[in-house]
């Protein structure tokens, strides 16, 4: 896969190398510098359906934090509430309560012409299903090209044949997506999403329909997108190993994050590099915890957990049990 800062500079009178085609700050039709700080922040986020005369709610307070440039994965089983967050994060759907802002945008205060533009220019999704990320009846270079001329933008054929390059499908460009591959079908959608230089990547299960060796590409991909153009990308999925692929992973439950996941490399004595991930449980502003299921259910904690403050800790005892008196420790 070619990188795109191994591109020569151009001489005068050449065209941009794909470099300067694929930046992001070249994206000027928005008029408007991304904000510092987090691209991502979602502050007591509710979400709350009504179905018949029943209310369910999906979000209940869930906060998170992402930083420009950082490639995530937000994992939770069905029904945890990710595919509501995502819907929200991809201006599809609106909070209930609480606050989401995502490059400088509240998604709970953008009219109908702010949201059509946040979509078009601020976020790229690439779903699941193929069908949902590209046109049949378009090559691979047209599809890359569509998001841009419906946003008024020049050099569309420039920076579609880029974009490809980047994702490994140069030679490509000129198929239709019945004559590509799953995996390579997976690719043009990431170029599609990339096509208005979006400050941020959302990525619905992207490999839900594919083997786990074409798996791995489409996360390779991933990674160089997030390496060479230093764009933001929250992969949202059910699958646990997907979390293998990135430094952070945010887990969901019952509408809350309930933990993340940290990973880092490190050096062993021996000069070989291993990978060390750490499991944190997310305390909120309201002073709320979520333990690991794994973790109630071994001791077998529910209804009331009796806590006992020591001097550089706090300790979790089952109900029944008299930790002063020793217990079962």
């Amino acid at each position: 896969m070619t990188s795109i800062r191994q591109l020569e500079e151009p001489g005068e009178g050449r065209a941009p190398v794909i470099e300067e085609i694929l930046t992001p700050a070249s994206h000027t039709s928005a008029g408007r510098p991304r904000p510092s700080g987090p691209v991502i922040v979602c502050d007591n986020l509710v979400r709350i359906y009504k179905v018949a005369d029943l209310e369910v709610v999906a979000l209940q307070g869930l906060d998170l934090i992402v930083e420009p440039g950082e490639m995530i994965a937000i994992v939770g089983a069905s029904g945890s509430g990710k595919s509501t967050l995502l819907n929200i994060l991809g201006g599809l759907d609106t909070p209930t309560a609480g606050r989401a802002t995502v490059s400088g945008y509240d998604l709970g205060r953008m009219g109908r012409r702010s949201r059509t533009r946040y979509r078009r220019e601020v976020v790229g999704v690439i779903w699941q299903q193929t069908g949902q990320n590209l046109l049949p009846y378009l090559s691979a270079a047209a599809n890359v090209e569509l998001p841009m001329a419906l946003a008024g933008r020049g050099s569309r054929r420039e920076r579609a044949n880029a974009l490809l390059q980047l994702v490994g499908l140069a030679d490509r460009a000129s198929h239709r997506p019945e004559t590509l591959s799953g995996g390579e079908q997976q690719r043009v959608a990431i170029a599609v999403a990339l096509a208005n230089g979006p400050a941020v990547l959302l990525a619905d299960e992207p490999t839900g329909e594919l083997d786990s060796a074409t798996s791995g590409e489409i996360f390779e991909v991933l990674r160089h997108v997030n390496t060479e153009l230093g764009t933001t990308i929250v992969i949202v999925t059910h699958d646990p190993l997907v979390s293998e692929h990135v430094e952070r992973t945010v887990a969901i439950r019952d509408g809350r994050t309930s933990s993340v996941v940290l990973r880092r490399t490190e050096q062993a004595h021996d000069g070989e590099h291993r990978i060390i991930a750490e499991e944190f449980a997310v305390l909120d502003r309201a002073g709320r915890l979520q333990l690991p299921r794994a973790h109630l259910e071994t001791l077998g904690l529910a209804d009331r957990v009796r806590l006992v403050l020591e001097d550089d800790h706090v300790e979790i005892w089952p109900a029944g049990s008299r930790p002063a008196d020793g217990g079962d420790r």
